[in-house]
């Protein structure tokens, strides 16, 4: 079973330019412009003769860049191929340590299990 993680950073990977992105916190030198991911809700949604039958998973996938508020267009069309439904949009304060500037998106994603 492809974990939750696994489905991000497998979506992440077909972004056209490549991108630079790692599960929160990002490690190492910061480059210009990077996204960090990390999970921030997954509750059972429903439940069939006491067994889990659906779970959502709310994804919050951080933007930073040098140049300005990020796009995040290419993004946004790889997590939807990947199944995922974009949802809530907010600005990041500006880093005050890198100057980077940062926007949270987060991507809902829904999953069907199988008894």
């Amino acid at each position: 079973m492809t974990t939750i993680f696994e489905r991000v950073e497998t979506a992440l990977g077909t972004v056209s330019p490549t991108i630079n992105y790692a599960s929160a916190p990002y490690k190492g030198a910061l480059p210009n412009a990077y996204v960090t991911h990390q999970l921030i809700n997954s509750p059972a949604e429903q439940h069939a003769d006491g067994e889990e039958t659906e779970r959502s998973y709310t994804m919050q996938l951080n933007f930073w860049d040098i140049a300005g508020i990020p796009s995040t267009t290419d993004v946004d069309t790889a997590m939807k191929t990947a199944g995922f439904a974009k949802s809530n949009v907010r600005q990041l304060p500006q880093d005050p340590q890198t100057h980077h500037y940062g926007l949270a998106v987060e991507y809902v994603y829904f999953e069907t299990r199988s008894n």
